[in-house]
């Protein structure tokens, strides 16, 4: 079969690579397509816990094409997701049932083979039917199940009010889930005019365009948008270190911070301890998932989450270094999925 290939960080190439056979327990994936991540720029670059040599891609929607021994609930051509993440079972971590933070987190498509590849094998017990989804809502489940965890980390209550800064494909889902999960009102803000003519088409509350002064003048602006001090949840989407710094500012008395955005590695921030203390902020960390696809599926099946417009470039599985570039540099990309078949 075909795939990207990741030798070391920065040295791919789409190769020819053997077709996995599924063991037992397992199924055999024929990729429909699969989404690129900004998670897959950081493992472009070495970082994100990325084990090479890789085979990169964990946002996927294909067709069971094969079943290993003993493997039940499934049918040849039915269509799928798979969940790219795997705890060990047996560390502290997942002993007390967390298992999101075990100690040898595994990963698809990060240091396991993903999904830029024609095929890919996963253990049945991450294998979830997207039958009757369209796939390109479907490619926005592992996204979607990212953002339910958020969502739960955060517990928004039905009079909250709350700030997403960005408005990129994780950004949009994440502020629709915060509306359709209690918060009263939602605004995204981002720099890209585009991006938030997307959102607002999706139904969120309110958008605001930065960048027009400076991010002082951005922060007075929003805070004065927000109907009180600042916003009950503020949720960076980013992963700036300069836009993480403005979310205590941002944030109401009492209210709750959530970093959702990945930042570079060695990335650093500077925050006011007296203001969070004074005012009592809390400030968490959301990072991927591990339980959440059943709840991804059924807000995309209900259409609590949606993503018309949010796909703005295809590109084939030999074109990915094209795709890399766009990512990092067309300034009219949202989001791009990469179809194997071409």
């Amino acid at each position: 079969m075909r795939a990207v290939v990741y030798d070391s960080p920065f040295t791919l190439e789409v190769r020819e690579v053997p077709t996995p056979e599924p063991g037992p327990g397992e199924v055999r994936v024929a990729v429909l397509q699969t989404g690129f991540c900004g998670t897959d720029l950081h493992l472009h670059a070495g970082g994100f816990m990325g084990a090479y040599p890789l085979i990169p891609g964990h946002e996927t929607v294909g067709v069971v094409d094969a079943l290993g021994e003993g493997v039940t609930g499934f049918t040849v051509g039915e269509q799928v997701t798979i969940n790219p993440n795997a705890s060990c079972g047996l560390c502290p971590y997942c002993r007390e049932g967390r298992p999101l933070l075990c100690d040898d987190l595994r990963a698809k498509g990060v240091n396991r083979p993903g999904m830029f590849a024609e095929y890919t094998v996963a253990p049945a017990r991450q294998v979830f039917s997207v039958d009757g989804l369209d796939p390109d809502v479907a490619v926005f489940t592992e996204p979607t199940s990212c953002v339910s965890h958020g969502v739960e980390r955060l517990s928004p209550t039905p009079n909250s009010t709350a700030l997403v800064l960005g408005a990129g494909p994780t950004g949009i889902l994440l502020a629709q889930l915060l509306a359709t999960n209690g918060a009263a009102h939602v605004t995204i803000a981002d720099r890209a005019a585009f991006k938030l003519d997307t959102a607002g088409r999706l139904g969120i509350d309110a958008t605001y365009l930065m960048g027009r002064d400076d991010l002082a003048t951005d922060v007075d602006r929003l805070r004065a948008g927000s109907g009180a001090d600042g916003f009950d949840l503020v949720v960076d989407a980013t992963g700036v270190p300069a836009l993480v710094e403005q979310c205590v500012p941002l944030a109401r008395k009492g209210g709750t911070v959530a970093l959702y955005g990945v930042a570079d590695h060695d990335a650093r921030v500077t925050i006011n301890p007296y203001d969070v203390f004074q005012r009592e902020i809390t400030i968490k960390g959301s990072f991927a998932e591990i339980h959440s696809f059943p709840s991804a599926i059924a807000a995309l099946r209900a259409r609590r989450v949606r993503t018309d417009g949010i796909i703005t470039h295809r590109y084939g599985l030999e074109d990915y270094e094209k795709a890399l570039r766009a990512i990092a540099h067309h300034p009219g990309v949202h989001k791009i999925v990469i179809d194997p078949r071409g």
